[in-house]
């Protein structure tokens, strides 16, 4: 999966235009290349600026769509549809940084004993899937490195964010899957896109 620089500040301009078109006309046309219509998972982070507050963040783990769509989509519900927060104005969205996450698709982390899953789960490296029956909850890898947790703490983190407890993922029901992400970020509102390292 390894997007240039110059498919990433794409990818990030397009999210913002998406934004956009959608706070000032209620709809938007996005128009690409053959390369950005592949099915692929990917997540658009919102943060204000200069605080770097989380202002919304909403994405499709799963490849069930052409990348340019989900993309679209996941911005424009990061802007106004992310339940945790009031959605974004258009006064607002001047100040904020747009972070696109492209993902691989999410692979079960096998293990014979749940013990062993911390050892499998590389922080830095992959972000965290938990299901079990009717609650899943997903955490991207960046969040892991940023808040500085171990691989129990993100297996934990990633059940709560599920609405299970944090110990959850050492039941023998409960599936975890991994997954690597591809980062592009702005470095400041509508400004220089960059590729993060984790």
């Amino acid at each position: 999966m390894a997007f240039t620089l110059e498919d990433g500040r794409f990818l990030v301009e397009t999210a913002r235009k998406a934004i956009v078109e959608y706070l000032a006309e209620g709809n938007v046309e996005i128009h690409t290349d053959e390369m950005f219509k592949k099915k692929q998972g990917v997540f658009v982070t919102l943060e204000s600026y200069p605080g770097k507050e989380l202002r919304g963040c909403i994405g499709y783990p799963y490849p069930t769509m052409p990348l340019i769509e989900a993309l679209a989509q996941a911005a424009i519900s990061a802007a106004v549809h992310d339940p945790r927060f009031p959605a974004v104005s258009k006064e607002e969205f001047r100040k904020t940084l747009v972070e696109v996450t492209v993902l691989t698709p999410p692979e079960e982390i096998i293990v014979k004993n749940k013990n062993e899953l911390p050892g499998k789960v590389k922080i830095g490296k992959h972000g965290l899937i938990v299901e079990h029956g009717p609650f899943s909850g997903l955490l991207l890898p960046q969040v892991a490195t940023e808040r500085k947790w171990s691989a129990e703490e993100f297996l934990g983190e990633t059940c709560w964010k599920a609405g299970l407890s944090p110990d959850m993922w050492l039941d023998k029901e409960t599936k975890v899957y991994c997954f690597e992400g591809q980062i592009f970020a702005e470095e400041s509102p509508a400004g220089k896109v960059v590729e993060k390292k984790i």
